[in-house]
């Protein structure tokens, strides 16, 4: 005997309650609405940790994104976010390449929370016994005193590497200063960087990458006092002090980051913050800055442009800036700055005592 379909749904319906299971019936137009619904967009994938390892340029523009620059010769370079620490686009990021001066960043990111941030410190001829020849200097004299604010301003400014080897000095020495920076480097998530000078003088072995730069740049900007140095474009320097610090008279010195100061044919970049510049034969010329731009600050690091000249490192860095700035909301990031996450503290064996609060 066969049923119409109105019979059949009626029996399925009967045998449904009897069994205790609930139906839902739609209509036939809501069912067809529903079938024509779009499922809901899924999530968008976080980047893989390993693109940014990956040679050549990593990018994942959407619809709209503007082309990255045509002027981009440098061996390694990455733009990223500072506040979120997305990377926005990059080429040969975690390359290892000699750093130059860039490597003060990471110098000043471990030095100063561990240093004093004011007082007074007399220099010896031992701390500036070993400052490499050719170095750049800020001119510090053994025998007087400097406050110590002037000694950050030389590293800043100057890219004194005798004011850096003061601080190292006042810091536990050479060797304990460059342990400590590779510890700190490896805390931010920098696994690049290998330190051997402190100031960023070339030696044998020591490298960082475009990667590594962008994570000091960024965790150097939380600290107001690396913040305020690296933003100054000149200051006084004293030239001869007494035995407080007090200068009877100074000289002028200039931040070397021509981003930040408008010099040399290198016209200052609106928004700049600045952070810091270097040069060594080994390395050509090296950059990490930042600049802020209707509340957004981007970083952008260039490591070794091949043509241009000693202009061409803030030029490409100047044009990564504008693409990132332009680039807001239309590429989806290839990586982050973000330190990675601390590991689990070990649970207390059963039985034994309670694992020890942490110091404060």
């Amino acid at each position: 005997m066969s049923l119409s379909t109105s019979a059949r749904g009626s029996l399925c319906r009967a045998a449904a309650l009897a069994a205790g299971v609930g139906l839902v019936l739609t209509p036939p137009s809501a069912g067809a609405a529903a079938r024509a619904e779009p499922a809901p967009p899924r999530a968008e994938a976080p980047p893989d940790p390993a693109l940014l390892h990956r040679p050549g340029v990593q990018l994942r523009a959407r619809p709209g994104a503007p082309a990255l620059p045509d002027d981009l010769s440098a061996l390694s370079w990455l733009v990223a976010d500072a506040g979120s620490g997305e990377v926005l686009a990059a080429h040969n990021a975690h390359l290892g390449l000699p750093p130059a001066s860039t490597m003060k960043t990471l110098f000043a990111v471990t030095a100063l929370p561990r240093l004093p941030r004011t007082g007074t410190h007399t220099v010896t001829d031992a701390e500036l016994a070993d400052v490499g020849e050719g170095s750049s200097l800020v001119g510090l004299d053994a025998g007087l005193t400097y406050r110590i604010p002037d000694l950050w301003r030389g590293v800043f400014l100057s890219s004194g590497n005798d004011a850096v080897h003061v601080l190292a000095a006042m810091n536990g020495g050479w060797a304990r200063t460059a342990a400590q920076m590779e510890a700190k480097a490896r805390a931010l998530g920098a696994t690049d960087t290998h330190v051997v000078s402190p100031d960023g003088y070339d030696a044998e072995g020591q490298v960082s990458s475009a990667f590594d730069l962008a994570v000091f740049g960024r965790a150097g900007l939380t600290d107001p006092d690396f913040a305020r140095y690296a933003a100054l474009t000149d200051a006084p320097f004293p030239g001869d002090t007494d035995a407080a610090g007090r200068p009877s008279w100074t000289y002028d010195i200039e931040n070397t980051n021509r981003l930040l100061t408008g010099e040399d044919g290198v016209g200052r970049y609106p928004g700049i913050i600045g952070i810091k510049n270097g040069y060594t034969s080994d390395a050509g010329y090296t950059l990490v800055t930042a600049a802020r731009r209707d509340g957004r600050t981007l970083l952008a690091t260039v490591m070794n442009p091949q043509r241009g000249g000693a202009s061409a490192v803030y030029e490409e860095a100047r044009s990564l800036l504008d693409w990132g700035f332009a680039a807001a909301g239309r590429v989806t990031p290839v990586g982050s700055l973000q330190p990675p996450p601390p590991p689990p503290r070990p649970a207390a064996a059963a039985g034994g005592p309670p694992a020890a609060a942490a110091p404060a």
